[in-house]
């Protein structure tokens, strides 16, 4: 019944609110997370292509569902205003707030189904089939949803106090990526890390290009972010650190899983799309629309790289 009635309500309202409230633009961290774990599969042939997509499925509604949650808690906090570019829902009033938390409370139900479905097809696969597993899962999938909520939304919202960037490499990086390598293949290699964790810096540098955008809003609101924290220039530099270290890590990898002209040509993307990326931040972008349009840009570069990747290990 929820989700008739909030179907309803969606259909009343603009579709176009929604889609902008979805803000679809970050979907390709999503997919290029749980893509990355496939990879690592596939490369221990072990790849599994329905495990894969309900992955996908999975992963796409989650980011959904975080992205709704944060236009309704930023809202409620104050972080965002009516007059805020990019234009937000809920504090324009364009979504009612009452319409928003029965579409969290929906899509929440739809990650959890879209959870169970997922553990259901790849557990037995891979021989774990324990109640303990199961409650092992189905608790990092409570944590996923959780997090995603709590971000900015909640009493205490974590992404109030700085600790988003953490959030994102922790569930972007290293559930997203080696959770979905696990579920494919039953265990878990220590090089694996390795592109889990530069991929979860490269997601936490999209958090970070958006909270220097907001970098004013958030410090009036008290939204303390990391950008908030150190400052613009500060920022900045947070930036190119974690982008050299992603690199490095990215560079470590390869060297270990090809070689020859796939490693040659993959090792001269990272630094291209590293290097163009950078220089686009310190000289380039100087407004907060710049800022906007960069972080499209990258969020789409992070999914570029990884179909690279699938392409060189086809």
């Amino acid at each position: 019944m929820t989700i008739l009635k909030v179907c309803i309500e969606v259909k009343n309202s603009s579709f176009r609110y929604w889609l902008a409230a979805m803000r679809l633009r970050t979907l390709p961290l999503a997919l290029a997370s749980v893509l990355c774990g496939a990879l690592l599969a596939k490369l221990q042939q072990q790849h599994d292509f329905a495990v894969t997509l309900l992955c996908c499925i999975t992963a796409v509604v989650l980011q959904v569902f975080s992205n709704l949650a944060n236009d309704f808690g930023d809202a409620c906090h104050g972080a965002d205003h009516a007059d805020k570019q990019p234009r937000r829902m809920v504090a324009s009033e364009l979504i009612a707030k009452q319409t928003m938390r029965r579409a969290l409370a929906a899509v929440a139900g739809l990650c959890c189904l879209s959870g169970i479905v997922l553990l259901a097809r790849a557990l037995p696969a891979i021989g774990s089939t324990g109640a303990l597993v199961w409650l092992l899962w189905l608790g990092l999938g409570s944590a996923a949803v959780a997090a995603a909520f709590t971000y900015t939304a909640g009493a205490r919202p974590y992404g109030y106090a700085g600790w988003g960037d953490l959030a994102v490499l922790v569930f972007f990086g290293w559930l997203g990526v080696l959770g979905s390598e696990y579920l494919q293949t039953g265990m878990l290699s220590g090089w694996s890390l390795l592109p889990a964790t530069a991929l979860g810096l490269w997601c936490s540098m999209v958090l970070n290009l958006n909270n220097m955008r907001d970098i004013e809003h958030d410090q009036a609101a008290g939204k303390m972010t990391v950008a908030v924290r150190l400052g613009l220039s500060g920022a900045k530099c947070y930036h190119l650190v974690s982008a050299v270290f992603a690199a490095g890590l990215w560079l470590i990898w390869l060297a270990h899983a090809f070689n020859g002209v796939a490693y040659a040509c993959l090792n001269m993307i990272v630094v291209v799309l590293s290097g163009i990326h950078l220089y686009q931040v310190f000289h380039s972008c100087r407004s907060r629309s710049g800022l906007d349009k960069l972080l499209r840009r990258w969020s789409v570069s992070v999914l570029f790289w990884v179909v690279c990747l699938w392409l060189t290990a086809l």
